[in-house]
């Protein structure tokens, strides 16, 4: 029992005080950057080209992306308030042990975006080789970059993470050359990348194909909007604030203004793409678009970029969830294999195809996600948590054997029904995850499983940063190391921003 215990009290689970939060609203708007450049979201934009005009992408685009957003800074305050990461949290409504599925899902979705961008690497290396060597042996390329990865982050080797910071803005300059030059591209077809549609939709289809983009774009973040607290947690906020919006000022920056921004320029550039070569790959965009050194030069930062994106933003975060769930016998080099070889059988070179209707599943399963987590810290918590038994084996988030049967039971039904209507999918797994928890919970699981903050909601005993209180289980503060997508915090307090893809 005593061995449970120091498992969930494992260092880097540990909540985070006032004192080591030290990402601004700038320091947040500049990691956002990073994460919102992302090469897979070209899919989105060139799917969406298909049936509607540029402008209406783009409008579908800020919407989604405003849309996720919201939810991102809602969930986050989980994180601000009370320094949790998102698989602690998640005992509340899971429970100890039912917290490890929906994080393996997390886990194997991270997993897949490995293989997507291990995709990309490898056919900016066969490229490469194509045109120094005559090589062209994409598969070959994809094998040997993906076991290359796969031995520098079992390893421990972080200076291709340290290219990130120069990566991102040259990534900007590239994807704006390309819109640029694409756009001449079709121009020169007779194509007004303003209003050329390949397949124009009318009436009732025009709307569903509008909707399928806002609810590709709210999939493509739907696991960061789950996975905030693990992020915002790391936020500066005000002690003793009781304004929602001013506590959550870095988050409001961050999520709802620079990151759909950013989004809308990588979807607007695959639409592009889309227009000017018949293809949202950007790999296959760019060889159409430069030639000779240049080309090479420009696939290389690709290349680069993709390693990068990969070690901090998808290996480590899959390995580090798979070795937690798997105990001492998963060590994190075999987590680390278990992603591999996981993003290879997805086989990305065919998912990039499907992508945006596999945003449309994984949306309505991961923000059913998002609506427990909703209902449970909003409507029945009401924010204040009896954070102490989140890391105790025997609290009061033990429930049955270690598993909240309303908060699987509503995720599970709310995925299904989202996957009904997937036009809607985000929207509806979102409303029903958090409808069917809400019932499942306060009608039955609660009454067999009282929580103390609910039953007696005192501000003194339950509130974090609201009411100026630090975290301290078993009395301890502990220097943490995350490696969180775009965030890397040391135990020195140094934050470094690196590149993220979902």
């Amino acid at each position: 029992m005593h061995k449970k215990s120091n498992y969930l009290k494992s260092p880097d689970l540990l909540p985070i005080t006032h004192a080591k939060r030290n990402i601004s609203p700038f320091g947040f708007a500049v990691i956002w950057v990073g994460m919102a450049i992302v090469l897979a979201a070209f899919a989105i934009g060139a799917a969406g080209i298909v049936n509607l005009p540029l402008p209406m992408v783009i409008l579908a685009t800020i919407i989604g992306s405003v849309a996720i957003g919201i939810l991102m800074t809602i969930i986050g305050d989980i994180g601000v308030e009370h320094g949790l990461s998102f698989p602690v949290y998640m005992r509340a409504p899971f429970g100890t042990i039912g917290t490890h599925i929906p994080s393996a899902v997390r886990g194997i979705t991270a997993s897949c975006w490995f293989g997507i961008n291990t995709y990309f690497g490898a056919s900016a290396i066969n490229g490469i080789l194509n045109i120094l060597f005559g090589f062209d042996q994409w598969f070959i390329c994809f094998i040997l970059f993906a076991t290359f990865q796969l031995i520098n982050v079992s390893l421990g080797i972080k200076s291709i993470e340290r290219f990130a910071d120069f990566a991102a803005p040259i990534i900007i300059l590239i994807s704006i050359w390309m819109y640029i030059s694409l756009a001449d591209k079709a121009s020169v077809q007779g194509k007004d990348i303003w209003t050329w549609v390949e397949s124009p939709a009318t009436g009732v289809a025009a709307f569903t194909a509008f909707m399928v983009i806002v609810m590709a774009n709210m999939g493509f973040w739907a696991t960061l909007a789950a996975d905030m607290p693990s992020l915002s947690r790391f936020f500066k906020a005000p002690k003793n604030e009781r304004n929602w919006f001013k506590r959550n000022k870095t988050q409001l920056v961050g999520s709802i203004i620079v990151m759909p921004i950013f989004n809308t320029l990588m979807i607007m550039i695959g639409a592009v793409c889309y227009a000017s070569v018949g293809t949202g790959d950007p790999i296959v965009a760019l060889q159409e678009a430069a030639s000779g050194f240049i080309l090479v030069i420009l696939l290389l930062m690709i290349i680069l970029a993709q390693w990068s994106t990969n070690t901090s933003a998808n290996v480590i975060p899959a390995a580090t969830i798979f070795s937690n769930i798997g105990g001492p016998k998963v060590p994190f080099w075999v987590g680390v294999i278990i992603a591999g070889i996981i993003g290879i059988l997805a086989q990305p070179w065919n998912l990039f195809d499907i992508l945006t209707q596999a945003l449309l599943i994984i949306g309505g399963i991961l923000t059913s996600i998002v609506g427990v987590l909703f209902a449970d810290y909003y409507i029945l918590r009401k924010r204040r948590v009896n954070v102490k038994d989140l890391y105790e084996v025997d609290g009061q988030y033990r429930y049955a054997n270690g598993i909240n049967w309303a908060g699987m039971l509503a995720w599970i039904i709310g995925g299904i029904i989202a996957n009904l209507l997937p036009t809607y999918s985000s929207i509806v797994g979102l409303v029903a995850g958090a409808v069917i928890y809400y019932i499942l919970a306060k009608y039955w699981w609660f009454k067999k499983y009282p929580q103390a903050e609910i039953v007696d909601p005192d501000d003194s005993k339950y509130l974090g940063i609201t009411a100026g209180r630090d975290w301290m289980i078993d009395g301890t503060e502990t220097d943490v190391e995350v490696i969180f997508g775009e965030l890397e915090v040391e135990a020195t307090g140094q934050v470094i921003p690196s590149k993220n893809i979902e």
